[in-house]
């Protein structure tokens, strides 16, 4: 299992870093383009579809997207719909919680359906979206959720139950603490001031998020931070909600050694939408 995982992890690597650094963006937004279409598959397996019918699924997600590209959308502003969309993920993700893994299959399927498209586009399209802005900013976003995953990993292991009594969410994804959640938000917090402070330093030509947050006050920066860092835990609790309902552990094999691409990219679903959303508000 160990060799597997490091063996997908280099190939993966392999893809991804020259894709993230070429100079134009389109390389990258090709290859997410590819792995949304993976996970558009993923989600309509889990939702009941057979191998066949998801990869309609897929190939919905995978239209939205290209529309999106041809009509333009990655070099526009749009901060009414990332306003929208981080609405819909905090209330519809504190929603889905409180229903928990016996009311995820009381919605109708094509609710569902339609829910995981919609999720997956907007994932793309914040990320093909960050990538045109700039490898710095796309960069701060994606090593947050990183370093959330991380510390809240270690401080879990370390520190879990010793000053609360209850799990997070012992239904939907037992081993998952409060101490937890706290470790991987103090880890978030350290690095966004570490990051504003070094992009202010060498005076980086595309700011980071957390540059554009602290442009508007340290206080901004850092319950921004905290909010990102608390919203990957929901995107990781809803994907792991759906995989409970389906009685799967994993949302596919496509990764050999790391399970599916949703199992990758869940805490990502809810931080890059959301991550945009902040950085058109500061624009403002």
């Amino acid at each position: 299992m160990l060799k597997q995982r490091i063996i997908t992890a280099i190939v993966l690597l392999a893809i991804l870093l020259p894709a993230l650094f070429w100079p134009s963006p389109v390389p990258f937004a090709v290859v997410a383009l590819i792995l949304i279409g993976a996970a558009g598959w993923e989600w309509g397996r889990l939702n009941g579809l057979a191998p066949g019918a998801a990869l309609l699924e897929a190939l919905a997600c995978l239209s939205l997207c290209a529309g999106s590209w041809w009509l333009g959308w990655l070099d526009r502003s749009m901060p009414l719909l990332w306003t929208i969309a981080g609405g819909l993920w905090v209330l519809g993700g504190a929603w889905l919680l409180r229903i928990g893994v016996a009311g995820w299959p009381r919605i109708a399927q094509p609710v569902r359906l339609v829910i995981g498209i919609l999720v997956l586009w907007l994932a793309w399209l914040a990320v093909a979206q960050a990538r045109v802005i700039g490898t710095n900013f796309l960069l701060s976003v994606l090593v947050l959720v990183w370093v959330a995953d991380i510390f809240a990993y270690v401080a879990g292991r370390t520190l879990g139950l010793k000053f609360t009594k209850g799990k997070l969410a012992p239904t939907i994804s037992p081993g998952k603490s409060w101490e937890g959640v706290w470790g991987g938000m103090s880890g978030v917090l350290v690095l966004a001031g570490v990051w504003a402070a070094l992009d202010a330093t060498w005076q980086a030509p595309v700011a980071s998020l957390y540059t554009r947050l602290a442009s508007r006050g340290i206080a901004l920066l850092m319950i921004g931070a905290a909010f990102l860092a608390a919203m990957s835990v929901v995107g990781d609790l809803v994907e792991s909600l759906v995989k409970r309902s389906a009685g799967v552990k994993d949302a596919s094999q496509l990764l050999p050694g790391h399970g599916g691409v949703l199992d990758r990219i869940d805490a990502l679903l809810p931080t890059l939408p959301l991550a945009l959303m902040l950085a058109s508000l500061t624009a403002r």
